[in-house]
């Protein structure tokens, strides 16, 4: 019976291939039981759209066994109250790399070569004749690519920059000799990477050393034909600065899959700018990749709480 499953708090509605995988296996309580408390225990929690969870949550509840995530992003949990509480989290890294790395690509493409503009124009009414000076982008073959963050995502992107053949140069906090010789990419510090990139991709995981990366200054740095692709977390970029540099056309153009904060208030002014292009956190966002983060956090879920070995579990 479902009052003898193991409980767990998730913040729903979750997706239909999710609500199927824990079916017959937990008993799903509400994500406003972590933020009130519960009297009675709660084996498991599983976090799906990134609400915050720290301590004090953890605190007001007992018997938790586990914290399972949807996504390899565990920004949102405080894990050193995790692990000081002796709680493993688990996440789905690898499986989104190809995914995300194709959504680096789709947003370079689509501001370099101006198409959500030109989509626009296509099908207005102004656009009656064909004009061959109108709408110049910029190459995207043959140009520099500095990749902020060469991990899993990272030498994803540069494997499709090299069919483009594109200069690779990368910054990373540890040098890859492997990727270097494997992707013909280049390390050198982030100021030379910013101040020769022609497009710069971001690919880092949010930390204390990563939240707001890319600042005012670092725009500055760039040329004024940059354009700026961020699939990694919002925070990583200064949204005032960011807003700012493209109003002023300090850089050619920005593509953005996450925002600071997200979504964006409906007014904000990074909305009304015609050089940039927002996509609603779509990086893993592909049938089957997400089917596949659904059956790894899942297993997390249900090997935690039978007190055995996650798939992958995050490290502090």
């Amino acid at each position: 019976m479902a009052s003898n499953l193991p409980r767990v708090i998730a913040d729903t509605p979750l997706a239909p291939n999710i609500e199927s995988l824990l079916q017959g296996n937990v008993q799903v309580l509400p994500w406003r039981v972590a933020i009130s408390g519960s009297a009675e225990p709660v084996e498991g929690i599983y976090t799906y759209g990134h609400p915050q969870l720290n301590g004090a949550m953890l605190d007001g509840l007992s018997g938790v066994r586990v914290i399972s995530n949807y996504g390899v992003g565990v920004d949102h949990i405080h894990l050193a109250d995790a692990a000081a509480r002796g709680i493993p989290v688990g996440n789905t890294p690898g499986i989104l790399n190809g995914a995300t790395a194709d959504m680096a690509l789709t947003l370079l493409l689509a501001t370099g070569r101006r198409l959500i503009e030109g989509d626009r124009y296509a099908r207005s009414a102004a656009f009656t004749t064909y004009d061959p000076g109108y709408l110049l982008g910029r190459e995207i073959h043959g140009q520099t690519l500095g990749i902020v963050g060469m991990g899993g995502i990272g030498e994803q992107v540069a494997r499709r920059a090299r069919g483009f053949e594109m200069n690779i140069l990368y910054h990373n906090r540890n040098r890859k000799p492997a990727a270097e010789t494997e992707l013909a990419a280049t390390y050198v510090s982030l100021g030379q990477l910013l101040a020769e990139a022609d497009y710069v991709v971001l690919c880092v995981p949010l930390t204390e050393l990563t939240q707001g990366l890319i600042g005012a200054n670092e725009l500055h740095r760039m040329k004024s034909t940059t354009v700026l692709i961020n699939v990694s977390r919002g925070p990583v970029i200064d949204t005032a600065a960011l807003t700012a540099a493209l109003a002023e056309r300090r850089i050619y153009a920005a593509g953005l899959d996450v925002t600071d904060p997200e979504p964006l208030p409906r007014d904000h002014p990074l909305l009304q700018l015609d050089n940039v292009v927002i996509a609603p956190h779509l990086g893993s966002a592909t049938a089957q990749t997400r089917g596949r983060m659904a059956a790894m956090s899942v297993e997390n879920l249900l090997r935690g709480l039978a007190g055995q070995p996650l798939v992958h579990e995050v490290t502090v």
